[in-house]
């Protein structure tokens, strides 16, 4: 009996690690940025949130990712030469969230400026 709770004890010993390392969630961009031509200013102003969240979301993940790196770092499983490898993955991981904040931020700034133009227009 105290063989197989050791067993099971093992495993879920062994997804817990697992999962401690697959901690960091990629969130999820905004589905799409309103038109600025026909938005509403409500529109405009909840998209507005939704780009400053997901924006708060990156950087919450990009935390996470170095919060990651620095218990892999510490955990003394990994040689110099995996570690190197793994802060190269980590770099890739928040540079691509950045860029896709910034691409967003750019996309939702320009609908704010058609928006605004527009709204001079009439």
């Amino acid at each position: 009996m105290k063989r197989a709770n050791f067993a099971v004890a093992m495993m879920a010993a062994s997804l817990y690690a697992g999962a401690a390392w697959a901690t960091c969630i990629y969130p999820r961009a905004p589905e799409r940025v309103p038109d600025g031509k026909t938005a509403t200013f409500d529109e405009m102003l909840a998209a507005q949130q939704t780009v400053k969240q997901f924006n708060e979301d990156v950087n919450a993940y990009n935390a996470c990712l170095d919060m990651e790196m620095k218990s892999l770092e510490q955990s003394g499983e990994y040689d110099e030469a995996r570690l190197t490898e793994l802060r190269t993955m980590q770099a890739k991981k928040n540079n691509a969230a950045v860029d896709e904040v910034q691409a967003i931020a750019d996309q939702f700034n320009e609908q704010l400026r058609i928006f605004k133009a527009r709204d001079k227009k009439d």
